[in-house]
């Protein structure tokens, strides 16, 4: 959430930070709702003083044997007009509220101007694509052809957008999962968690989620509101809701895999066949939360970490900085990493790394103790995966693909695969 401060003294500036999103923020609103804010919550306490004063009266007039009637008249006059402008009064403080939950993180200055994807930035290359002299599979048809990724059975037991992975396949990605979190606790230094996959509206409301992105949650049915996880940054980054975090506990470094669930609300084509785009998958993602100074060079960090999976992998990528309209609603500056998928001759999304800054910490209410100032103080936070399990067995399946159909199991997985080295069917 944004600090209502920026909007108060420089409402200008922001509106024209997220037109660089494509959004529009409406100022006339804003004043009305603020104006309307500001001259209740003085005549709500010009209402109290009186009534106070008038309620003093009262007893005194006692004292002096006097007639209170009408002091106590004025008292309930008082009183009724006090509750009407309170109930205005919190009417108008919902209304901003609701405003500002809506509005997206201001961008940094960073982020390069552009409407769309086609606008993001090349920061980098790791490995250049090697061309392999053979037609290779996509890994849809790579699945099919083996029976190793079968789409049929998972349609008959929920329908579209889910799969079902057998033998070494299964295996696989249970092995890109566990080699993760192994790299991430032993070399990166982060802490393995392990957290619900049920959560209520508030931790979503923390993170951004809600309310803007209702429609690509699965609410669950039962006696409390709960929903399906669509990441793990929303349980992960709520660790820290409501705590005051001392600074020699800084920077904080979490990682976990999860399942996540989204309903991919309005895509549509190629990317509903096969992985690339499904209701359930699995992730393993990095959440860190630092110092205010520290966070920009955190992202560069964390970013490198998840880097650090592929190059270990040998999967070709690129390193993306995000534009301002392809920027996601919690995000101040994105570097999406994009794996090299033969079987599309593209380059594909496997992780986004996003520094939120203090967007999501407001509205968690997290903080940290600022040793300078003696006083409590947002922290900045910051997710990415590393990285998505499904997307990373497609380049797997697509990249070590071999003249035979078989799949070259990465030299760094093969002990997780039993000594396992290519997988045929």
């Amino acid at each position: 959430m944004l600090d209502p401060r920026l909007l108060r003294n420089d409402p200008e500036a922001v509106r024209d930070n997220l037109k660089r999103r494509g959004f529009s923020l409406d100022l006339g609103q804003w004043h009305r709702l603020e104006d309307e804010r500001r001259t209740l919550q003085v005549e709500v306490e010009q209402l109290r003083n009186a009534r106070n004063l008038r309620s003093r009266a009262i007893g005194q007039a006692k004292a002096r044997g006097e007639d209170i009637a009408p002091l106590l008249d004025e008292v309930q006059s008082l009183g009724q007009a006090l509750s009407s402008r309170e109930v205005r009064l919190d009417e108008i403080s919902s209304g901003l509220d609701k405003l500002l939950l809506g509005l997206p993180n201001l961008l940094d200055h960073e982020v390069p101007d552009g409407r769309d994807e086609s606008a993001n930035l090349e920061l980098r290359r790791w490995r250049e694509p090697v061309e392999p002299g053979f037609p290779v599979l996509d890994h849809a048809d790579w699945g099919s052809r083996t029976g190793l990724l079968d789409g049929e059975a998972a349609s008959r037991l929920s329908g579209a957008r889910f799969t079902v992975l057998h033998g070494p396949l299964a295996r696989l990605q249970r092995a890109l999962i566990q080699f993760m979190l192994d790299l991430h606790v032993s070399e990166h230094g982060y802490r393995e968690v392990y957290v619900p996959f049920l959560v209520n509206r508030e931790t979503l409301e923390g993170t951004g989620q809600l309310p803007k992105f209702a429609d690509d949650l699965f609410a669950v049915a039962g006696e409390h509101e709960r929903f399906l996880i669509p990441t793990a940054e929303v349980p992960v980054t709520n660790l820290v809701r409501d705590q005051i975090i001392d600074v020699a506990a800084l920077p904080l470094r979490y990682v976990a895999h999860t399942p996540c669930f989204r309903s991919e609300a309005g895509s549509y084509g190629r990317d509903t066949r096969g992985m690339i785009r499904q209701h359930q998958f699995e992730k393993v993602e990095l959440v860190q939360v630092v110092r205010p100074a520290e966070s920009a060079a955190a992202l560069e960090a964390l970013t490198s970490h998840a880097e650090a999976v592929l190059q270990r992998l040998g999967l070709p990528y690129r390193v993306m900085a995000l534009c301002g309209g392809d920027t996601g609603f919690a995000a101040a500056r994105t570097l999406d990493i994009e794996v090299w998928l033969p079987g599309q001759q593209r380059y594909r999304e496997i992780s986004s790394c996003s520094n939120c800054r203090d967007f999501q910490a407001r509205r968690m209410s997290a903080r940290w103790r600022n040793p300078e100032t003696g006083r409590p103080e947002l922290v900045h936070t910051l997710n990415g995966s590393g990285v998505a399990a499904g997307r990373a067995l497609i380049a797997i399946i697509e990249n070590g693909q071999q003249p035979d159909g078989s799949v070259r199991v990465p030299p760094v997985l093969v002990p997780y695969m039993g000594g396992l080295e290519l997988i045929s069917s």
